[in-house]
């Protein structure tokens, strides 16, 4: 079963991971956004994986 909270957070991961993309295929990709984005996709990953 999944909770709201969990629902939440793979929402929050995969807007996320749109943000990602977008940023990559921008003309000149800023890296320490890129990073940053990534990190906060990681620390959501785990925060899913520990539910």
């Amino acid at each position: 079963m999944q909770t709201s909270h969990h629902a939440a957070l793979e929402t929050k991961h995969a807007g996320l991971d749109r943000r990602i993309a977008d940023e990559t295929h921008r003309p000149m990709p800023d890296p320490v956004v890129l990073a940053d984005l990534k990190k906060q996709k990681l620390k959501l990953k785990e925060e899913i994986a520990s539910l």
